[in-house]
């Protein structure tokens, strides 16, 4: 048992909430992980735009606003 990691021997898992399986703890390592991933990818992308506005948008908007008016 002394060539194991620490996280991975029975003494340590078992003090530690009482989860023996690195399965378990593995799973929540990966949860917390993936949201803290996605807490930073949305700081990261929290202002950038949609898509570009191309001209043909604007028309298709324009036309859009004069078919509403007609009904």
């Amino acid at each position: 048992m002394a060539g194991l990691p620490f996280f991975l021997r029975k003494e340590v898992s078992m003090a530690f909430l009482g989860i023996d399986d690195p399965a378990i703890w593995s799973a929540y390592v990966l949860c917390i992980v993936s949201a803290v991933f996605c807490v930073v990818y949305g700081i990261l992308n929290w202002e950038k735009g949609d898509e570009a506005v191309y001209p043909e948008d604007i028309k298709w908007v324009k036309d859009e606003k004069i078919a509403e008016e007609d009904l």
